[in-house]
């Protein structure tokens, strides 16, 4: 039987907010909702929930689930991390901040950070809630990645317990380093699988409306070739033909650079998520 928890949820009214305050809202936790902008409130008050100041729903919270963007994080950790009380956990849903050191830190205060897996292409899915549901969070189950700078087995519960809560229907909750977190989201998500699915389209677009392919004949082809590319690539299902072996040569030499392996040395990831917090640089 889990416990029962006091969790804060900080910026409650936001896209992620909102996934993370509908799970929770199915819970038997103690849940406070902080949402500042006017948009954010207005759709938390429309959810049926009530607003709480931060400074009154971090100050008894077991958990802060941060659930504000990047950018906002060193403001807003700034401001709430040193009202929580001794032994809480500061939650971020990205580790890019964190990682970066732009958090603010109390020695007594668990800095922790999670991320949803979002559901496999792979999972078996059985009723048409699970099919719609391609993001996770609602019905299609799905792993989640979590990070806990604190060795306590209770504090890792406590994370591990919040991830289930928000991220569900959870499967597994995979503990990493934040920054072996920071090394797969972006870096091997964001980077290289979000970049590939952007590609892809790019491709269909072209196909169709460069090419003159009828739209339905592309989609067709494209949706069914890229689940088989994913399963024989990833999963080795079936051997890709001798003919598709030299078109995937060809495919390699005229796209991807030779060098492309370096975005996972840790000078690149420095520099990418520099970009994406929008700082000259990330200070060591």
């Amino acid at each position: 039987m889990s416990t029962t928890h006091r969790i804060a949820v900080v910026g409650a009214g936001g896209k992620m907010g909102m996934r993370v305050s509908d799970n929770l809202a199915r819970t038997d936790h103690i849940v406070r909702y902080v949402e500042n902008s006017p948009a954010g409130r207005a759709r938390t008050l429309d959810a049926g929930r009530t607003l709480t100041d931060a400074a009154e729903a971090v100050a008894d919270a077991d958990i802060v689930v941060l659930a504000v963007p990047d950018l906002a994080l060193q403001a807003v950790t700034a401001e709430l991390v040193p009202q929580m009380k001794p032994g809480a956990v500061a939650l971020t849903l990205d580790p890019a901040a964190a990682y970066a050191g732009l958090l603010t830190d109390r020695d007594d205060v668990v800095r922790a950070v999670a991320h949803p897996c979002h559901p496999s292409i792979f999972l078996q899915r059985t009723t048409p809630a699970e099919y719609a549901d391609t993001f996770g969070g609602i019905a299609a189950p799905q792993d989640a990645i979590a990070a806990v700078e604190n060795d306590d087995p209770a504090v890792k519960a406590l994370v591990e317990e919040t991830v289930r809560a928000i991220y569900a229907p959870v499967i597994d909750v995979h503990f990493v380093t934040i920054k072996q977190l920071a090394q797969l989201e972006p870096t091997l998500v964001e980077t290289v699988a979000c970049m590939i699915g952007a590609l892809l389209n790019e491709a269909l677009d072209e196909a169709i409306h460069t090419m003159g392919v009828p739209e339905a004949a592309a989609r067709s082809i494209l949706y069914g070739h890229t689940q088989v590319a994913l399963a024989n690539g990833l999963r080795g299902d079936n051997p890709f033909s001798d003919a598709c072996l030299i078109a995937m040569d060809y495919g390699r030499e005229s796209i991807v650079k030779e060098d492309w392996k370096k975005i996972f040395r840790d000078d690149e990831l420095d520099r990418n998520l520099a970009r994406m917090l929008r700082l000259e640089k990330i200070e060591r």
